[in-house]
C-alpha cells in the first residue's frame, strides 16, 4: 500500500512539472566573473504568474522584474560567492511547477588576459555568407521565416558559412592576415534571409544556416592556433523586426518609437552640434534605422543589462579578440560608456572599435577615448577613420598636380591626424561591406594596377589599424549604386562546383596573382615589424607630385617615395635630410633592388619606393 501511495504521489509531482518550454537568456554563465549581478531573462507562458526559487547555498535572487508582458520574467541574482555548479531553479504556481537546471561554468583562464588586436594586426573583413560554403548542408533548411538560397540573386543568401572560412584559414594565412572580423554571425531569422547579419533574432544562438555556436568557438580557438585573432561584430542599436521581441513585446518602453514609425535622421553631427534642436536630436538617436530594424531603448536598464551581458557571454564563451560596434552613435550615449567600462572590467587590455561614420577627423575624433573635444567621455578605444576611405578612391588614381589633386588630399588629410588621442587605435580601411569597392572596375592591365598598389601600400605603412575587405587581395570591384550584392560578391572557388577557384593561384588571373603576391609581401613583412606598427610618423610637403614620408621608432627608420603622376620625376633630396640621416645606402623592400640617395632621385611614373 506504502508503495501505491508513494507511486502515486510521485505521478502527482510530475503532473506539477508541466512540460512547458521555458527560454532562459543567457542559458548558462561563469562564477568567478568580476560583475557579481546576473540577470535572467525567463520566458514562458505566463511565466510572471510563478514564482522563482535557487536551489543554491551559493546563489541568491536580488530581485524579480515583471514586465508588461506575462510572459517574461526577469530575475537578477547574486553570483558574488557563487561557484562552478549546476542548480535548479523553480518556478511556482500554487500546486503547478516548473524547472530549469541552469549551471555556473568554470571560467577558462585563457579569457582572463586576452591579447586583443591592435596596429600590428591586419583585420580582414568577411561577410560570411559570401566567402565560401564549407557545409552545403545548412543551405536551405526549416527556419521561422521563409528564405531561399538564390546565388543569382544579390540580396538572396548565397550559403556561405562558417566551415567555408574555417576550410580557408590557410589562405588567410598565406595571405598574411593577423586577425578576422566577420560581419554578425548571430541568427537572423528574417523574412528574406538577411544574409548580412545585421538584423538579429536570438542574441545567443549562430545563425544555423552559418553554423552552430560550437562551430563558432571551433574556428575561433583554430584561427587562435594559426596564430590570428578574430573580432565580432555586434549591434546594440536595434534588432531585427522578426525578433520575437516583436511579437511579444516586453514592455512598451522596450523599443523607441514602437506606435508610431520615426526614420532616423543620420546625422550623427548632432552630438557635438552647439546649435542642434531637441527635435532633430530625438530624431537621430530614437529613430529606427530602417523599417526592419527597430530601436533598442537602451535606456531601459533592463535592455541595457541584458545587451552588456550578452556580449560579455560571447567573449567569455568563445574566446573573440575584439569587438567592432555596428551603427555605435545610434545607442544610447550613457549606456555604451558603461558597456566599454563593463567589458574592460572582465578583460582589461580588450580593444572595441566603433562604428562612427562621420566624413571629418574632428567629428570621428570625437568619439575616440580622452578626446579632448568631448567633455564627457566615450571610453570607446578605436574609431574608424571614413574620410580616409572616401578620399582613397579618387587620390590614388588621379593625377597629382603641382598644388592639388591625387596625393595632395592625402597629405592634406594625414595633418589631421594631431586631432586624435590615440592614432595607433585608428581603423584606417580602403572599403568595406557598405561603401563602393576601392576598384570600381577590373583593372585592365599591369599599368592600371598602380593606384590600387599605392592604396595599400599607404595603408599598411601608415600609424594606425589596418582593415582589408575580403576580395581586395583578387581585384574584386564593385559600387553601390548598382546594388549592395555588387560589393559583397561570392568568392569563385568557395562554393562546390564553382568553374574557377580563386583561392589558388591556378584559378587567378596574372593580374590578380600580381595583386595577391603584392599584397601579401607586404602583409607578412608587417608582421612583427614595430617600425610600422608603434613608429612615429614624419612626411613631407609633395614637390613635383611625390609625397615622401618616414616612419620611425628608436634607432630604426624606413622612407615612403609615392610618385602620384603619371610621368617620370626627378626630386631634390636635400629637403629629406632629416629623415635620410646621411646615409646613402638603402635597399627597397618591394622590388630588392639596392637604392643610392645622392642629391637627387629619379622615380618612374606611379612608383612607389619602401626603402629600408
Amino acid at each position: 500500500m506504502k508503495k501505491i501511495a508513494l507511486f502515486l504521489s510521485i505521478l502527482l509531482l510530475a503532473s506539477f512539472i508541466q512540460a512547458q518550454e521555458i527560454k532562459m537568456d543567457p542559458g548558462f554563465w561563469w562564477s568567478g566573473m568580476e560583475e557579481t549581478e546576473l540577470q535572467l531573462m525567463v520566458y514562458g507562458e505566463s511565466i510572471a504568474d510563478y514564482t522563482p526559487e535557487i536551489i543554491s547555498p551559493h546563489v541568491r535572487i536580488k530581485e524579480v522584474v515583471h514586465l508588461e508582458s506575462p510572459n517574461y520574467q526577469l530575475i537578477y541574482l547574486d553570483i558574488s560567492n557563487s561557484i562552478p555548479e549546476s542548480f535548479d531553479i523553480l518556478f511556482t504556481n500554487g500546486k503547478s511547477q516548473l524547472k530549469y537546471s541552469y549551471e555556473l561554468k568554470e571560467r577558462n583562464p585563457d579569457r582572463l588576459n586576452i591579447e586583443s588586436f591592435d596596429s600590428s594586426d591586419v583585420l580582414y573583413l568577411i561577410m560570411p555568407d559570401r566567402f565560401a560554403n564549407g557545409d552545403p548542408s545548412n543551405d536551405q533548411i526549416p527556419m521561422r521565416m521563409p528564405y531561399k538560397i538564390d546565388r543569382e540573386h544579390h540580396s538572396a543568401r548565397h550559403g556561405g558559412d562558417l566551415k567555408g572560412i574555417s576550410d580557408r584559414l590557410d589562405y588567410l594565412a598565406d595571405l598574411g592576415v593577423t586577425a578576422i572580423w566577420l560581419n554578425p554571425v548571430l541568427e537572423n531569422d528574417m523574412e528574406g534571409g538577411s544574409y548580412h547579419g545585421y538584423a538579429t533574432t536570438d542574441y545567443y544562438k549562430v545563425d544555423p544556416r552559418f553554423g552552430t555556436n560550437e562551430e563558432y568557438a571551433e574556428l575561433i580557438a583554430k584561427a587562435h592556433s594559426m596564430g590570428m585573432k578574430v573580432v565580432m561584430d555586434m549591434i546594440f542599436n536595434h534588432c531585427g523586426s522578426d525578433h520575437p521581441w516583436l511579437y511579444d513585446v516586453p514592455s512598451a518602453d522596450w523599443f523607441n518609437n514602437l506606435d508610431e514609425y520615426v526614420q532616423t535622421s543620420h546625422m550623427k553631427e548632432m552630438y557635438f552640434d552647439p546649435y542642434a534642436s531637441n527635435y532633430d536630436w530625438d530624431k537621430m538617436v530614437d529613430g529606427w534605422f530602417v523599417p526592419t530594424m527597430p530601436d533598442l531603448n537602451q535606456r531601459n536598464r533592463h535592455v541595457a543589462k541584458y545587451l552588456i551581458q550578452n556580449s560579455i557571454w560571447w567573449v567569455e564563451y568563445s574566446g573573440i579578440d575584439g569587438i567592432r560596434q555596428d551603427t555605435y552613435p545610434y545607442a544610447d550615449y550613457d549606456m555604451m560608456v558603461d558597456w566599454i567600462e563593463a567589458v574592460e572590467k572582465e578583460y582589461p587590455n580588450y580593444n572595441i572599435v566603433g562604428e562612427a561614420w562621420l566624413n571629418n577627423p574632428i567629428g570621428t575624433a570625437f568619439w575616440q577615448r580622452n578626446s579632448p573635444l568631448n567633455p564627457n567621455d566615450t571610453k570607446l578605444k578605436s574609431v574608424m577613420d571614413f574620410r580616409f576611405m572616401g578620399l582613397s578612391h579618387t587620390a590614388f588614381f588621379e593625377e597629382t598636380g603641382e598644388w592639388n589633386g591625387g596625393l595632395h588630399g592625402i597629405y592634406d588629410h594625414m595633418t589631421y591626424d594631431f586631432i586624435y588621442p590615440d592614432i595607433y587605435n585608428v581603423l584606417r580601411f580602403l572599403d568595406n561591406h557598405d561603401t563602393d569597392r576601392y576598384l570600381k572596375e577590373y583593372p585592365a592591365d599591369l599599368s592600371d594596377l598602380s593606384g590600387w598598389k599605392q592604396g595599400i601600400t599607404f595603408l599598411l605603412t601608415i600609424p594606425g589599424t589596418p582593415q582589408i575587405y575580403y576580395g581586395t587581395e583578387l581585384l574584386m570591384h564593385g559600387t553601390k549604386s548598382r546594388a549592395d550584392g555588387d560589393i559583397r560578391l561570392d568568392v569563385p572557388g568557395g562554393w562546390p562546383g564553382d568553374e574557377v577557384d580563386h583561392f589558388t593561384p591556378e584559378g587567378r588571373s596574372d593580374l590578380q596573382n600580381e595583386a595577391f603576391n603584392f599584397l601579401s609581401q607586404l602583409l607578412h613583412w608587417r608582421q612583427d615589424n614595430d617600425v610600422i606598427a608603434y613608429g612615429d610618423m614624419k612626411h613631407y610637403v609633395l614637390q613635383k607630385g611625390v609625397y615622401v614620408y618616414e616612419r620611425y621608432i628608436g634607432n630604426e627608420n624606413m622612407l615612403v617615395f609615392m610618385n602620384g603622376t603619371s610621368n617620370e620625376v626627378e626630386i631634390n633630396l636635400d629637403r629629406y635630410g632629416e629623415s635620410i640621416l646621411g646615409k646613402s645606402d638603402w635597399k627597397d623592400f618591394l622590388s630588392g633592388r639596392n637604392i643610392t640617395l645622392g642629391e637627387t632621385l629619379k622615380l618612374y611614373p606611379k612608383e612607389i619606393l619602401i626603402l629600408e
